[in-house]
């Protein structure tokens, strides 16, 4: 089964194809320009590289969050028409979850992924070797998400946010490791698409909806 996957949550605009859980091909770009303008043109030349049609795609994964508001909205509005023209599922893979797929742990390990949401803020999960979640995801200052890691021993931590807090990580909490594959990527994302296929958990196009964790700068502001 192929499957495209689509990343517009960071500042990196990345899709992939894979055949099942293993990697065709992938084009990404951070050159500072929109979204809007590059995820069109990088799926056209991707299909037209490999020689596919979207019509030969079996499953389309995309990241609803959380991350850039704005580059969640595009990559959903993209993904929603392709599954509903094309009667096909998608997989929604939240970032946390794609960035926990990057790392390989043992069962007595847990993997933590944290994203810098900015002004000492951070997105965090934390998973099981299986990469399911071993609780509700957190949106929180990151002393306090720091607190709530404590119960947890031999943590593998991953992502930008685990960069930016590494001091205040590693005067925090003991037996902790930090993963050399922090950058958010479609790759990761379609592989976790495809075992997320394989437990059946898939949504439509109507069902599949952004994941906000917080609200946006504007509605903070707002308030």
């Amino acid at each position: 089964m192929k499957i495209l996957a689509i990343d517009t949550s960071s500042v990196i605009c990345s899709v992939a194809i894979l055949e099942n859980d293993n990697l065709i091909d992938k084009n990404e770009l951070n050159d500072g320009k929109t979204h809007s303008e590059n995820l069109m043109p990088l799926i056209d030349e991707l299909l037209k590289r490999n020689n596919l049609s979207l019509k030969e795609i079996g499953l389309i994964a995309c990241c609803p969050g959380p991350g850039s508001f704005t580059g969640i909205r595009i990559g959903v509005s993209t993904v929603k028409p392709f599954a509903e023209v094309l009667n096909i599922k998608i997989a929604s893979v939240t970032s946390l979850e794609s960035l926990a797929r990057n790392v390989q742990c043992s069962d007595n390990q847990v993997i933590v992924s944290l994203i810098d949401a900015r002004n000492n803020q951070v997105y965090a999960g934390v998973f099981d070797k299986n990469y399911h979640k071993k609780e509700e995801f957190i949106a929180d200052d990151i002393n306090n998400v720091v607190d709530k890691l404590k119960k947890y021993n031999n943590i593998i931590f991953v992502g930008n946010g685990s960069i930016l807090h590494r001091d205040l990580l590693i005067s925090k909490l003991e037996n902790i490791v930090f993963s050399n594959d922090n950058k958010q990527s479609a790759v990761s994302l379609g592989k976790m698409a495809y075992q997320k296929y394989n437990e059946n958990d898939l949504c439509d196009a109507d069902s599949f909806l952004p994941t906000y964790l917080r609200k946006s700068q504007a509605e903070r502001l707002k308030k």
